[in-house]
């Protein structure tokens, strides 16, 4: 189709194009995985109750309007999930958004973008790995916090490596208790306020207390869109989506026709989806979802959380447990406990989805020659990138270990995430008008969706980097700076990547 990479056969080692065939053969990825994997595999690495450890900190920053700044948070991240399902649909293959970089701004740029989320995909799921082994040492202190986190480690790289689809299938089970962990709290929450009231206003967490700030809820906004990284995860899975029979590549610019041009009837349904079509729909269906569940547990907690924002503000070292601390006072500690239980066992399985997506990122980069080629080998018995999953866990788990050894190992690790993704995401957003205005790629370029959504994408992420940690700007600079040396070293000796069909 005009104005798509198409895939094309290739060996094993990457000299070809992309291998999307579902059956397997000569290590190609598998189409294995449905809407519902799919949308779990994002909604595992974003975890459905992510607001719970920065409730506190977005209460006192908003000056308690908590559920407001959700909602304009899941507006910001629209922005990002909107410019994923434009490109992915131009390039369904397993890079993501370093595969979106490079056929939209050129070779240097995707190499860019690939190396700086890489950062994030590999150090994401190491801080989760120790919010579980932090954990589980609370429930049995007799074991050391750094053994469970290793133990989540060996567990969830164990069921990546036995296949993307008993993966997606596991993740399920897990997914579906936060949801239920999630749905007893939120009952809970309405019994207790239908029986004894709110704390405060009912519009309170919409509008703040004691007047609404503009500028209170922008700088809480850009903390909370933190809470949404990883439903771009499910983009690393366009190869291994499943598509209608005989779609052949999986995708194409134009998801809402056929390959011959022809708009679907409604009818055709979720059967007549091309992969990439289904990825970029998981995409936006996930980010809905979440945004749904996060503004409703922090409206509710807002209304029952026993201390004001002002009174978190002044105590800054009450603002990590307050969401426990309200569900203590309000409910009582049973629910603390199994909120603890599913915190414990979900950031385990958020590890197995960002890992997974690691594993993605560095199999499509070592397929396009930017990193060791071994790692570009797909196992012919899982259909999975065994090596590169294999990278991927050993340096979570260094990484993990370390931290988990360190009495301030979670705040040294957690201070430098989020800057590599953040920085994926503007290369993203450029990749959009890259491709469809400077390079006119597109039919009929629009400006709305061509232009002004990446840009106010864009703009989006510049305002999150600017206000990230010092620690974590200075450490996503070092990784950029020696990015750019690989770069450099690459064009130095002459290595390009493998041609695309």
């Amino acid at each position: 189709m005009p104005g798509t990479i198409g895939d094309s056969g290739g060996d094993e080692t990457g000299g070809g194009g992309a291998r999307t065939g579902s059956s397997g053969a000569g290590g190609s990825l598998r189409r294995t995985l449905t809407f519902r994997d799919l949308i779990v595999y994002g909604l595992l690495f974003i975890a459905p109750m992510a607001p719970v450890g920065i409730f506190g900190t977005l209460q006192a920053k908003s000056h308690g309007a908590i559920a407001l700044v959700y909602l304009v948070a899941t507006v910001a991240m629209a922005f990002t999930a909107y410019s994923y399902a434009q490109m992915v649909r131009v390039a369904p293959q397993a890079g993501s958004v370093y595969t979106y970089a490079r056929v939209g701004l050129g070779e240097g740029a995707g190499f860019v973008a690939g190396w700086m989320a890489m950062l994030d995909y590999l150090l994401i799921p190491a801080v989760a790995y120790l919010f579980s082994g932090i954990a589980m040492h609370a429930l049995v202190p007799s074991v050391d916090q750094w053994v469970w986190t290793a133990i989540a480690v060996v567990v969830t790289t164990l069921l990546n490596l036995w296949g993307v689809r008993t993966a997606a299938i596991v993740g399920f089970a897990v997914l579906a208790m936060e949801i239920a962990v999630l749905a007893v709290f939120v009952v809970a929450a309405v019994v207790e306020l239908v029986a004894h009231g709110a704390q405060r206003g009912w519009a309170v967490p919409l509008t703040g207390e004691g007047g609404f700030s503009v500028d209170a809820v922008l700088a809480a906004v850009s903390v909370a869109v933190l809470s949404y990284l990883g439903f771009d995860a499910i983009a690393s899975f366009a190869e291994e989506a499943k598509g209608a029979p005989g779609d052949g590549d999986g995708g194409g610019e134009k998801g809402g026709k056929s390959e011959k041009g022809g708009k679907r009837g409604k009818g055709a349904g979720e059967r007549g989806l091309r992969g990439s079509d289904r990825v970029a729909r998981a995409v936006l269906t996930c980010l809905a979802v979440a945004g749904v569940l996060f503004v409703v547990q922090t409206y509710l907690a807002a209304l029952l959380a026993p201390m004001s924002a002002a009174e978190l503000a002044a105590r800054p070292a009450e603002q990590g447990a307050a969401f426990y601390a309200t569900v203590d006072s309000a409910v009582g500690g049973w629910l603390h406990d199994l909120v603890a239980v599913s915190k414990a066992i979900g950031a385990a399985f958020a590890a197995l989805a960002g890992q997974a997506a690691a594993g993605r990122l560095l199999f499509a980069m070592a397929r396009d020659r930017r990193l060791p080629g071994a790692m570009s080998k797909v196992d012919a018995g899982s259909g999975v990138p065994r090596r590169a999953l294999l990278g991927a866990a050993v340096v979570t788990l260094v990484a993990a270990v370390w931290a988990a050894r360190r009495p301030d190992g979670l705040d040294h690790l957690s201070s430098v995430v989020n800057v590599g993704a953040l920085t994926a995401f503007g290369l993203l957003h450029a990749s959009v008008i890259g491709w469809f205005r400077v390079r006119k790629r597109a039919e009929v370029p629009s400006v709305l969706r061509h232009v002004v959504v990446p840009l106010l994408g864009l703009a989006v992420v510049i305002a999150v980097i600017v206000e990230a940690s010092g620690t974590a700007q200075v450490v996503g600079g070092i990784w950029l700076v020696v990015g750019l040396v690989v770069l450099a070293v690459q064009y130095g000796t002459g290595r390009r990547t493998a041609a695309r069909g």
